[in-house]
């Protein structure tokens, strides 16, 4: 499938708005918040879409779905990483947060291995729920203070995010059990039945 179809297209827009939203972060005002949820909130919007008219006009291929968990990944450590930086995620939330990327870089580090075993390592519908709770939080902390001042922004944000740390850790444990029973596979290798050791 050629990197112009259109859930191609829409991943790598996912990964080219990232510096747009970093950017941001080193603005002043409500707008610029309001501004950064908006932008944010279409690329979140692009991982469903993509998905979608990939399975609609039968267009999925490799090369989707290698950049697809890239393009999320790559978007949420993004984000997260910023709201630290700037003191917008309380030491609340710090946790969860932690929580969430070293749950991201697990699941990218076993999906690699299990590539170069043939083994297709496919998402779960929890999985699904996990990654929409956590796009709604990291918005909703995104506006922040921002937010309508009668309702708890912050303390919504913070509680989403928890509840997306939860998620995470269930569909992490589901996933390395899942990638430690191929792993755990003895192996014979091609050439002469030896084991090599990647570094």
């Amino acid at each position: 499938m050629p990197l112009t179809s259109l859930p191609n297209l829409l991943t790598l827009s996912r990964i080219l708005v990232i510096p747009l939203v970093v950017g941001t972060f080193y603005v002043e005002g409500d707008a610029a918040r309001w501004f950064c949820c908006a932008l944010f909130s279409a690329a979140g919007l692009t991982d469903w879409l993509d998905g979608h008219f990939a399975r609609r006009w039968e267009q999925q291929s490799e090369l989707g779905r290698f950049l697809d968990p890239i393009a999320d990944k790559l978007l949420v450590s993004a984000t997260l990483f910023m709201l630290t930086a700037t003191d917008r995620l309380s030491s609340r939330a710090l946790l969860p947060a932690l929580v969430i990327l070293c749950r991201e870089i697990l699941v990218s580090g076993l999906r690699e291995y299990l590539a170069g075993l043939r083994v297709g390592m496919p998402v779960s519908r929890l999985a699904k729920w996990k990654t929409a709770i956590q796009m709604v939080a990291i918005g909703v902390l995104i506006v922040g203070e921002a937010g309508w001042h009668l309702i708890p922004v912050v303390a919504i944000g913070e509680t989403l995010l928890w509840l997306a740390a939860l998620l995470t850790l269930v569909t992490g444990y589901d996933y390395l059990r899942a990638g430690l029973s191929h792993i755990a596979r003895p192996r014979r290798s091609a050439a002469a039945g030896k084991t090599q050791r990647l570094a």
